[in-house]
């Protein structure tokens, strides 16, 4: 057993110890909030912006929500959005900020000086699998493809993704290589300020493959612009069945990345107990069933003190994890 899937079976236990999985409330169809404004720390075409749009389409349509707005601040690997939503909190009781795995990851390396204990946890939300996708026209069509390609030219084959080396998408590519016997401190990644852009770069054929999250595959995928070639989870993904996962190929790699919502330091209990309604109430409408049958991802609910005691955990995990790797 590696050392990595040793670190992903704790990461996993871990989640299960602290998230709690399905729909936590019922919608009765009363509005909760007149207005979220949702902050991204990335570009368009991400996880990130994915995720607050999905989320608000769902809080919207479902009528829990008045109306939500967006808001893209890309740079320093998130930590400009951190930064002014921190710095900016008594004018950001109306925003909530998407993060997710990267939050713990940046902290630890010290992309930027906050960390999650800086803001009001809100609530996790949703867990989304890695891949690794090639563009439409590559002749790799499998993980053996991308294997033997990767061990004829290890610095000819590079993989990028939408995060800092060091970084989720890194540490994914980095586990499934070495789940697949190979050094994963070897690998050349490409990192791209957000997976818009890394796409665009696989699409363009500057990457040979790009690690990135499901969700962000699955609609360029269906569109016949790029195959999957492995899925980061235990079986196959119901939304695109024709994704083989990483472990029917022989590589014992398995992750599944949080999302969730952070808001101002200083938020009044008030209005962070109705951000936490709205989107306990929201697993249980049609409309958010159908944002999230569409782009893949897991129900994941976790809000308050155990949001911070998952966090926790995966901080320890995650830090032992990259101190294998390397990477701290």
């Amino acid at each position: 057993m590696t050392l990595f899937h040793m670190s992903r079976r704790a990461m996993i236990a871990a989640a299960a110890a602290s998230f709690s999985l399905g729909t936590p409330a019922l919608a009765d169809g009363h509005q909760v909030v007149d207005s979220i404004h949702f902050l991204i720390p990335g570009g368009a075409g991400g996880g990130w912006d994915g995720t607050a749009r999905g989320t608000g389409e769902a809080l919207t349509n479902a009528g829990l929500v008045g109306q939500a707005t967006y808001e893209n601040m890309s740079g320093g690997g998130g930590g400009k959005a951190i930064g002014y939503l921190i710095e900016n909190a008594d004018s950001n009781h109306g925003t909530i900020m998407v993060n997710s795995t990267p939050i713990v990851i940046r902290s630890l390396t010290g992309v930027f000086p906050q960390n999650f204990r800086d803001l009001t946890l809100v609530a996790g939300t949703i867990g989304d699998y890695a891949t690794i996708v090639v563009g439409k026209d590559s002749p790799i069509n499998t993980m053996e493809d991308f294997l033997a390609a990767y061990r004829a030219d290890p610095r000819g084959t590079a993989i990028g993704g939408g995060s800092v080396p060091g970084g989720m998408d890194h540490i994914v590519a980095a586990i499934v290589m070495q789940a697949a016997g190979e050094d994963p401190t070897a690998v050349k990644y490409i990192p791209y300020d957000a997976g818009g852009e890394a796409m665009a770069a696989l699409l363009s054929g500057e990457i040979t493959a790009l690690s990135t999250g499901f969700s962000e595959a699955v609609d360029l995928a269906n569109a016949g612009e790029v195959k999957i070639i492995g899925v980061t989870s235990p079986e196959r993904v119901d939304t695109f069945a024709d994704a083989p996962t990483m472990k029917e190929q022989g590589i014992d790699a398995e992750f599944v990345n949080w999302r969730g919502f952070f808001a101002a330091p200083g938020l009044p209990e008030d209005k962070l107990a109705m951000y936490q309604e709205a989107i306990a109430k929201m697993y249980d409408t049609p409309e958010w069933e159908e944002v999230r049958a569409r782009n893949g991802w897991v129900n994941i609910y976790n809000n308050g003190d155990d949001f911070l005691t998952f966090l926790e955990n995966q901080e320890q995990v995650i830090g032992d994890l990259m101190r294998e790797l390397g990477f701290l």
